[in-house]
């Protein structure tokens, strides 16, 4: 069987995150309001109506290209995009064509086998959304113009993806980095974050791609995976049977797990694109992009690299403590917090990884409710209750839980439950000479005056059990040891 390459590029739609629609002062966010409730005389495209223009969108948008390495232009121009379906009333839409806001720059992805791909960024160009078409049972369509001049910024990737899973990954990393620095939600279930995804195959050894097939309106991540796979296999079977791909559009079917056929791949000619007589070209000067890159935070790559130089972390933990950024601030705030009361970074990211994540999976929340369920004070005094000696760990998960739940100090529970650790040895030792006694422990003990030195920790098992958990073990093992060796 021929070897064949595939070559994919991603066009990524994200409503940029305003007060307002692109073109009027209509409100932008309609989620779970009634259909057709947030449209405008200018939304609806009525005559006479002009657009005038979002200033905070084209903020938000060149930051999020300045966060995706590219070039702010110093001018770019609206066009008018022919548009003939019913989800636009007046036909077109304003967007950007050949002279785009931002361009020609980067990201660097990390695939599962540890490797780095850098995927560049065509361009990153502004335009309204549509509205919603809804199609009903009886084959009548509705259409909601709640989401129709919504400000929208569509990012497109060059032809550097090679797999399914690196588009998904790139897709992931582009939301990580729009929602990081407060350009766009990235809600998927919302609409506010969508992906096509163009695909191509062809034999090795060719130098010019395959017929281009673009997946339209992929607002999943694990979908643009399983999409991508089932297109390439189509276009590879094709291919193999001697046959040609079409360029088309086609659609996923989740529940068949196929894609289908939808409409013929228009061409940019198609469009029929000229400049928008009602909006000047866009003009940003220098002073002005710099206060945009002004505004951009700490990104995400930049802040898991010092988390790894600073804190002595694995690449694996600052990943997860940076997926997201209320989990990163957090995190941050607690290890200064922590610090003053005798734990470290490493302590902090474990309490964040392990209890507090399994907690926040089990209680269906978002990691970004950590602050709220567990404030960084609560946090920091619970990691010096350890550090003092106060409370053991396996203390201190249940006083995390019950406080995570409650949202009560965690000194206070301890005081209250009168949880703090036995390390009295004389207090300690009647529970040892206890288990000692205890014929459970006989096959152990005999384990261990036989050489086998791990039998101990059964018996240190039984002393903690017997004291609820609260025996300081290091104490307990030590005793342990004396007593046997009489």
């Amino acid at each position: 069987m021929s070897a064949y390459l595939v070559t994919i590029g991603l066009e990524i739609h994200a409503h940029i995150k305003t007060a307002s629609k692109m073109f009027d002062g209509c409100p932008a966010d309609y989620a779970g309001s009634p259909p057709n409730s947030y449209v405008s005389a200018v939304s609806l495209g009525l005559p006479g109506t002009l657009p005038v223009l979002n200033e905070r969108a084209v903020e938000l948008a060149a930051c999020a290209g300045m966060a995706l390495n590219c070039h702010v232009n110093p001018r770019s121009v609206f066009s008018r995009k022919s548009y003939p379906y019913p989800d636009l009333p007046k036909g077109f839409q304003i967007t950007q064509y050949d002279e785009p806001l931002c361009s020609d720059g980067w990201l660097d992805v990390r695939t599962a086998a540890g490797e780095t791909r850098r995927v560049g960024i065509e361009r990153l160009h502004i335009e309204e959304d549509t509205g919603r078409l809804l199609h009903a049972a009886d084959d009548a369509s509705l259409i909601d113009y709640n989401r129709s001049g919504t400000p929208l910024m569509e990012i497109v990737s060059r032809p550097d993806i090679a797999t399914p899973e690196e588009a998904r990954l790139t897709f992931e990393k582009i939301r990580q980095v729009l929602v990081w620095i407060g350009a766009s939600s990235g809600n998927l279930d919302e609409g506010a974050l969508r992906c096509d995804a163009n695909v191509s195959v062809r034999p090795e050894g060719q130098r010019e791609y395959g017929a281009k097939v673009e997946i339209k309106n992929i607002n999943s991540f694990r979908f643009v995976e399983r999409a991508l796979a089932y297109e390439i296999q189509r276009q590879t079977a094709i291919l193999t049977g001697g046959g040609a791909v079409v360029q088309e559009t086609r659609g996923w079917r989740e529940d068949l797990g196929r894609t289908e056929g939808q409409r013929t791949k228009e061409f940019a000619h198609d469009y029929r694109y000229f400049p928008e007589p009602d909006i000047p070209p866009l003009e940003l000067g220098e002073a002005w992009v710099a206060a945009r890159r002004a505004e951009l935070p700490e990104l995400p790559d930049a802040r898991r690299a010092r988390f790894e130089a600073t804190y002595g972390l694995s690449l694996q933990d600052s990943d997860l403590l940076t997926l997201e950024r209320p989990v990163s601030d957090y995190f941050e705030e607690a290890v200064v917090a922590a610090a003053a009361t005798g734990g470290s970074a490493k302590e902090v990211a474990n309490w964040v990884l392990n209890e507090g994540f399994r907690l926040l999976k089990d209680r269906g929340e978002p990691t970004a409710a950590l602050g709220a369920r567990m404030p960084v004070a609560h946090m920091a005094g619970l990691i010096g209750l350890v550090a003092r000696g106060e409370i053991n760990r396996g203390v201190a998960k249940q006083v995390f839980e019950e406080s995570f739940d409650s949202g009560a100090d965690p000194a206070r529970l301890v005081a209250e439950r009168g949880l703090t650790q036995i390390s009295d040895s004389d207090a300690l030792l009647v529970a040892v000479r206890a288990a000692l006694a205890d014929e459970k422990a006989a096959k152990a003990i005999a384990e261990y005056r036989g050489g086998k030195a791990s039998a101990i920790q059964f018996i240190v098992g039984m002393v903690m059990r017997a004291t609820k958990g609260q025996a300081n073990a290091q104490v307990v093992r030590s005793l342990l040891e004396e007593e046997l060796a009489k």
